[in-house]
């Protein structure tokens, strides 16, 4: 095992009490004005330590929350200095919208955790101007918030000032300083991941080589949706009518962030099944370099969550204890799993199938990359790739379906398919037809 610290974001709704919306519109309105002169006086050169107290002196928020709103802004600068080469465009000033309001705990904002269950809020929206009343939000966040009050171990961190959905909110951090995780050396179980436009795929194997168990997660309405929105964006664009692009690009945002966080706790669940597990991706850090299909495969790809989705598995498996780790991923998706083949080439893959052209093999994509993942993973700690001959039928699962869940894939024969007598086949078709039923159900609650 071994300490980490970690940090969860806790949203509450703001009931309020004294003082009203209004106030708390103007104090977001002041972030705005802050952001937006941070962002002008980096586009005349100003040196940056140079900005911060020339922004302060003259804002009407304390000097601390005025401070992390710089801080903020500069932050979104500094992204874009780190991205240019990938055509990530300068942070457009603020016009129609407001910017959330950043601050820290006794100095912005104060909460006041009651005996009897409830938590009061103070903040303060400007000068000599605070907002009171009561939180609201869902028990789980509660007990998270209690905990970091009462464990010497747990902080209450900088908070945000949202107003989403008709709404104000609170988004608060809370931290766990020493947060135990399991060391990856020590994994009984390694799971690896392929994450695609449409689906995640995962196959969990032992140290012995042995396939545990394996599924694919599909999330094709994420592929679908974001399709319709850069469509909405072009035709906008098109005709200039461009007042909306802002809200239909958070429109975008806000609902494939959803889906991703439903996708990455399903998939922390399903791994926590196992015993000892770790999490194996491949490393993207220089997916962009070596995608060139041209202009239109090229923007769907390049702007794919790839890593998002990763991170968010990452950090739901750390706080289950579990760790993660990243490998090489080259020809994971071409070289066939079979240990005593490993042909490798590019025309192994047909889109969702995979067969290899040497000896046959054949399975589903997806997971059969994933399970190249977990060698890739084996022959790095190991310096050995155990012996692999076949592996059973992958399962299917759709994260919202308009009728019955995916049903395990058919690869042709049998002796080429890598199913075994001990695998899914090997279930009476109407026990698996239940299964499947089941978990699709509970990937729709």
């Amino acid at each position: 095992m071994q300490s980490s610290t970690l940090t969860q974001i806790l949203s509450f709704r703001l009931d309020i009490h004294t003082g009203s919306g209004d106030d708390l519109q103007t104090g977001c309105l002041e972030a705005r004005r802050i952001r937006n002169e941070t962002n002008r006086l980096d586009r005349q050169g100003w040196n940056w330590d140079d900005i911060k107290p020339a922004v302060v002196d003259n804002a009407d928020h304390v000097n601390n929350t005025s401070q992390l709103i710089v801080d903020k802004a500069l932050g979104e600068i500094e992204t874009h200095h780190d991205n240019k080469d990938d055509d990530w465009g300068r942070p457009y000033p603020y016009i129609d919208g407001v910017y959330p309001m950043v601050m820290n705990h006794g100095e912005g904002y104060r909460l006041f955790p009651e005996d009897h269950g409830t938590v009061r809020f103070r903040i303060t929206a400007t000068r000599g101007t605070h907002v009171k009343g009561e939180l609201r939000g869902s028990p789980d966040h509660f007990d998270r918030l209690r905990t970091a009050f009462t464990d010497e171990e747990w902080r209450v961190g900088t908070a945000e000032v949202v107003h989403k959905h008709d709404e104000w909110r609170l988004h608060l951090t809370v931290t766990h300083e020493t947060h135990r995780v399991a060391s990856k050396h020590d994994a009984d179980t390694i799971v690896g991941v392929d994450v695609n436009e449409d689906c995640i795929a995962l196959a969990a194997m032992s140290r012995s080589g042995s396939m545990k168990d394996s599924v694919v997660f599909e999330y094709p309405s994420v592929k679908e949706q974001r399709h319709e929105f850069f469509t909405k964006r072009k035709r906008m664009q098109k005709a200039n009518q461009t007042a909306f692009e802002t809200v239909v690009q958070t429109e975008e945002r806000d609902y494939v962030h959803d889906c991703l966080h439903k996708v990455s706790r399903r998939v922390v669940e399903w791994v926590s099944q196992f015993t000892d597990p770790v999490i194996v991706f491949e490393d993207l850090k220089d997916m962009r370099d070596s995608i060139d299909y041209g202009t239109r495969m090229n923007r769907r790809l390049h702007s794919l969550p790839f890593a998002t989705l990763q991170d968010m598995v990452s950090y739901k498996a750390a706080w289950e204890g579990i760790p993660s780790d990243e490998v090489d991923p080259e020809y994971t998706s071409q070289r066939c799993p079979r240990t005593e083949c490993q042909h490798t080439e590019r025309a192994n893959r047909q889109n969702k199938r995979f067969k290899c052209q040497q000896c046959g093999f054949q399975d589903h994509a997806d997971r059969k990359a994933a399970v190249c993942v977990v060698q890739n993973w084996l022959e790095r700690e190991t310096g050995n790739v155990p012996s692999l001959e076949t592996l059973p039928r992958v399962r299917k699962v759709r994260r919202a379906a308009s009728g019955r869940g995916g049903a395990a894939d058919s690869h042709g024969p049998i002796s080429g398919s890598g199913v075994t007598d001990d695998g899914m086949s090997a279930r009476p078709a109407m026990r698996a037809r239940e299964e499947l039923k089941s978990v699709a159900s509970a990937m729709q609650d």
